[in-house]
């Protein structure tokens, strides 16, 4: 398994397990990596994502919220919930990683992990989100290059 799919997977994980027992991100994170050890490129992608996402949340729940016709986020399916979060701060927030990249990701993650329907849903909503939104910077993140 490529490394960044791996630290997506391990993403997805980090985030079903905060957003389940409500645990202290950094604290998750260490226990994570004390049970799943990782090398250090996986790691490092994973953590910039799980902190990224968590720390632009509540922007990142707008943004969904307003491509998700007829679904109230917190009644999605959890693992639905959190691939969106990811895959959208990857998205709007990170300079390098193409587009069809993270959602081509995010399909395969809610295919593997998820309900029948996910990855079509997943998909729909992360292509609405890319073709509207425009790409913002992160602290610490590359500032996007305007044309």
């Amino acid at each position: 398994m490529r490394k960044r799919t791996q630290a997506r997977e391990y993403a997805l994980q980090i985030l079903y397990q905060i957003n389940l027992t409500k645990g202290d991100v950094e604290s998750v994170l260490q226990d994570f990596w004390i049970y799943q050890p990782a090398g250090e490129d996986v790691m490092q992608f994973t953590n910039r994502i799980v902190k990224g996402a968590l720390t632009f949340q509540p922007e990142i729940d707008q943004i969904i919220q307003k491509y998700t016709e007829n679904w109230d986020l917190e009644r999605m399916a959890v693992v639905d919930r959190n691939i969106l979060r990811l895959s959208t701060f990857e998205l709007i927030y990170l300079e390098d990683i193409p587009p069809k990249v993270a959602i081509n990701e995010a399909v395969n993650l809610a295919k593997k992990f998820s309900q029948l329907e996910s990855g079509k849903f997943v998909n729909g909503v992360l292509d609405k989100i890319t073709h509207s939104e425009p790409k913002r910077t992160a602290p610490g993140e590359t500032p996007v290059k305007k044309s």
